[in-house]
């Protein structure tokens, strides 16, 4: 019993150290859990943002473009909706359609009375 108590006394500072890394290690392991499921989240955000951006300027496209034209404001928004949908990595038809909508007429055609 005397050996066992003096081997704890001699090492107790080895046993401290060892629980101590064997702490820090779940704790390690559970931030990086954590840093995981939040760059998921925030890669399902970003990438559910562009969806709803595209969507909005395909929308506002054929909006403007049943009217034959695109008043000021719709200009200005979609150009706004673009910039972030670009912004967030988007370069597609949505292209397309903001430059096709930016060259629509402010006004209509025929003024209505």
């Amino acid at each position: 019993m005397e050996q066992i108590i003096e081997h704890i006394t001699a090492n107790w500072v080895n046993w401290l150290f060892a629980a101590l890394y064997g702490f820090l290690m779940m704790g390690y392991q559970q931030i990086v859990k954590r840093q995981k499921e939040e760059a998921s989240k925030s890669e399902a955000l970003h990438d559910g943002m562009q969806a709803l951006l595209r969507d909005r300027i395909i929308q506002a496209y054929n909006h403007y473009q049943d009217k034959a034209y695109c008043p000021i404001y719709g200009k200005e928004n979609v150009k706004r909706m673009y910039d972030a949908y670009h912004a967030l990595g988007g370069n597609d038809v949505a292209t397309e359609l903001k430059d096709k909508l930016m060259k629509m007429p402010e006004e209509p055609a025929e003024r209505e009375v």
